[in-house]
This record gives C-alpha cells, structure tokens and sequence, in this order.
C-alpha cells in the first residue's frame, strides 16, 4: 500500500511538473505588462518612502560626506529619465540637464516628490510605448560597451532600487520606521 501511494504521489508530482512547464510560455508583451507593473509597484513603493521622511528632514544626511535624502531620491529621478531615455529613445525633460541635485532650491519635499514621481510616469510610459521587437538592439551609452535597450531598462530598475534602497538607513537613523518591502 505504501509503494502504491509512493508512485501514485510521483506520477502526481510529474504531471505536476509537466502541466506546469507547458504552461510557461512567455510572449514578449507578457513581459513588457510584467515591467510596467514593476514600475508601477516602484513607484507607489518609492512614493512611500518620500512620504515616510518627514519634509523638514530632506536635507538630513546619514554622514556629511554622502548626499542626503534629498539628493539621493533626485539622484534615484535623474537615473530614471537618463537609462530609460537611451533604452527607449525618449526626449529627457530640459530642468533634468539643470542638474537639480546640486539646486537647495530644488530639495524640498514638494520639488523631490514632482522629480521622482515624473521620472517613473517617464519610466512607466517608455516601456508601455515601446517596441519590444528592438529591445534587442544594442545602444552605445556614453562612451561604453553597448547595451541591449532592454539591458538598460533593467539596469534603471536596479538604479533606482538601489538609491532607493539607500534611503533606509537615512530614515531608520531618524528612529522612523521604513516602509514594508513591497515584492507583490
């Protein structure tokens, strides 16, 4: 009786598998959607985050010798708009050359939240509106190797979470508690 369970449990187990290994096909706009919805899940996550520091602590620096939240969250939008404008072929707004990390006027809490949430609107779209039959195409950034544009639009997903990810310790040195990751 217990072999019989046994194999009965391993052909489960296979048919299992095998349904679900069929069932794996990926068309390039499934995941062209799965980008967009993790732009948009960074966005809100980020947002969060912005929302999380209070606005009278956007100069605060973890030691004085890195950027402070601000700078790091603008930092995170310039990021944004510069690999997604080379993976997707879009025009950067003007005020991004203005180089507003280096701006204290443009450090306050309202200045930060319009830079940060354009630059994923600007992410978000450029996926939504690209071809995915070029994200193929090799683009020569700067003066590197080139890159795949769907290599770029992955390396400023990672951008940003890693400035974002930064941003914690500013917020936990404050005895403020980050916001809760947000993988789903």
């Amino acid at each position: 009786m217990k072999k019989m369970m046994s194999r009965a449990l391993a052909c489960f187990i296979f048919l299992s598998f095998f349904m679900y290994g069929s069932a794996q096909t990926l068309s390039n706009e499934d995941i062209k959607a799965q980008m967009v919805k993790d732009w948009q899940r960074a966005k809100a996550y980020t947002i969060e985050y912005l929302n999380t520091m209070p606005a009278d602590k956007y100069s605060f620096k973890a030691v004085d010798s890195i950027r402070s939240f601000a700078q790091q969250m603008i930092h995170l939008a310039q990021g944004n708009y510069f690999l997604m404008s080379n993976a997707t072929d879009q025009q950067m707004p003007a005020w991004m050359m203005s180089d507003p990390e280096h701006r204290n006027s443009a450090q306050v809490k309202d200045s930060v939240m319009y830079y940060v949430i354009s630059s994923y609107d600007f992410c978000i779209n450029g996926v939504q509106n690209s071809d995915v039959n070029k994200w193929g195409e090799m683009k020569k950034v700067r003066e590197r190797t080139g890159e795949t544009r769907f290599a770029l639009m992955n390396k400023a997903y990672e951008h940003q979470t890693h400035h974002r990810g930064q941003t914690t310790i500013y917020i936990r040195l404050l005895g403020i508690r980050p916001p809760q990751e947000q993988l789903f």
